[in-house]
C-alpha cells in the first residue's frame, strides 16, 4: 500500500556563519503550530537582544502548505525567503527557522546577504538532523486476558507502534498501524477469532532510525 509520508527535523539545530566581521547565528526547531514558529523567532530576540536582526521562516503542515517568511529589517527578499527556500527545498515541514545576524560594520549587497542567511540556515539544518513521518491508522483490540500477552507481542512483531496497552477484561491493545485490513486477519488467525480489532483514527508517527 502507499504510505503518506513526511520529513520534519529531529532535534533542534545550531549553525554560525561569519562574513566580513558579521556573526549569523542559525536555529531550527521543530514546531506545530504558528504561535509555536513564533515563539522560537520571540526566544532567539530574548536571547541576542543585542544583534539587530532576526530574519525567519516557517513551514508548516505534512504537505508544507503553510509557509511565512520575515526580512526583519533586511533588504527585501535577502534574508526570509532564502532561509525558507533552504526549508522548502530540503523537503522538511513543522519547521521554524531564524537566523540572528550582528553586524560587523562592513555591507555585503544583495548576493552577500542571500548568501550568508542560506549558509546559516543550511548549517542548522545539518545540525538538527531529519526523520520520517508516517501517516499511520490507530487501532484498538480488545482480547480476553488470557490471550492479550502473546497477542502484544504478535502485533509488534509485525512493526505496529503499540500505546499502553489497558488491563481489564477485555484486554485493550491500542496500536498505529500501516496495515488495519492486514493486521485484523493476523489478530483474528492469532485468537482463534476471539480478538477484535476496531479503527479509531489517524496520526502521524515518527519513523525511529529513517532518515531522507
Amino acid at each position: 500500500m502507499t504510505l503518506a509520508r513526511s520529513v520534519t527535523v529531529a532535534g533542534p539545530g545550531i549553525g554560525r556563519y561569519e562574513a566580513k566581521g558579521s556573526v549569523f547565528l542559525g536555529r531550527v526547531e521543530r514546531v506545530a503550530t504558528e504561535d509555536e514558529a513564533r515563539a522560537v523567532i520571540d526566544r532567539a530576540r530574548r536571547e541576542h537582544h543585542d544583534a539587530r536582526h532576526h530574519c525567519s521562516a516557517f513551514v508548516l503542515g505534512p504537505d508544507g502548505r503553510i509557509t511565512r517568511s520575515n526580512d526583519d529589517g533586511e533588504p527585501s527578499g535577502t534574508a526570509g525567503a532564502p532561509i525558507l527556500q533552504v526549508l522548502v527545498g530540503a523537503g522538511v515541514s513543522d519547521v521554524g527557522a531564524v537566523v540572528t545576524r550582528w553586524f560587523g560594520g562592513t555591507l555585503l549587497g544583495a548576493g552577500g546577504l542571500v548568501r550568508a542567511y542560506t549558509a546559516a540556515a543550511q548549517a542548522a539544518l545539518a545540525d538538527a538532523g531529519t526523520l520520517v513521518r508516517e501517516l499511520r491508522t490507530l487501532v484498538e483490540i480488545s482480547v480476553p486476558a488470557a490471550q492479550a500477552g502473546k497477542l502484544e507481542n504478535t502485533v509488534r512483531q509485525a512493526g505496529a507502534d503499540v500505546g499502553e496497552v489497558r488491563w481489564a477484561d477485555p484486554v485493550i491493545i491500542p496500536a498505529a498501524v500501516r496495515d488495519p485490513d492486514g493486521l485484523a486477519r493476523l489478530v483474528a488467525e492469532v485468537s482463534g477469532g476471539a480478538a477484535e480489532l476496531a479503527v479509531v483514527g489517524q496520526s502521524w508517527v515518527d519513523v525511529e532510525g529513517a532518515g531522507l
